[in-house]
């Protein structure tokens, strides 16, 4: 099985940096140098762009620069979504993000890692696996979620975390580690009399 097929796999895996494809790297990096050089009324420019970078793409997404990604074809956006600025996905393994999601400035999206042994870090040796946000999650400002996590459908994810292990859906989480702290209910609407526009 050659590198592309393994990262584009729902699995974790191990990997030494050397056997890494760079010229799949190389280019994802042009892509988002090319991205983060638009203007903000060249809409139709920024989508042309995100349609080639991504493996799952729709019209709906909306990226604030600067962006940045490892791969790009192995990032699927499922629906709406947006990303505000200085995002980052490390996309070494599938990235699926479900329709209504928001992610805030500062977000890192790491599916990657180094190796805990000294000498094997020292070596090259890493780490990946999958990502998944189900629909309707928000992730607060600067938060990581880290590889192999699932975060449940319509939660919360207070800004600062580190999101290390799952979360269920319908809950805000927030820490270091990520811990639910409670469910969302009906308490958490906005009264219609306080939205004001």
């Amino acid at each position: 099985m050659n590198p592309i097929d393994i990262i584009r796999r729902p699995a974790a895996y191990a990997s030494g940096y050397e056997n890494l494809p760079q010229e799949a790297q190389l280019k994802a990096k042009q892509l988002c140098w090319e991205y983060n050089k638009t203007g903000p009324m060249e809409a139709d420019k920024r989508q042309k762009i995100l349609k080639q970078l991504f493996g799952t793409y729709s019209p709906m997404v909306g990226i604030e620069p600067d962006f940045h990604c490892d791969y790009g074809f192995n990032i699927h956006f499922h629906g709406f979504a947006v990303l505000n600025y200085n995002c980052v996905i490390l996309d070494t393994s599938p990235v699926n993000i479900g329709a209504g999601a928001f992610i805030a400035p500062g977000v890192c999206i790491a599916c990657s890692g180094h190796a805990v042994d000294a000498q094997q870090r020292s070596q090259g040796i890493g780490t990946s696996a999958p990502i998944t946000l189900e629909d309707n999650v928000w992730i607060g400002a600067n938060s990581t979620v880290c590889g192999g996590v699932t975060i449940g459908a319509g939660s919360v994810i207070g800004a600062g975390s580190v999101v290390t292990h799952d979360i269920p859906a319908g809950v805000v989480a927030a820490g270091v580690p990520c811990k639910v702290i409670r469910k969302v209910t009906e308490i958490d609407k906005i009264p219609e009399g306080k939205i004001l526009f």
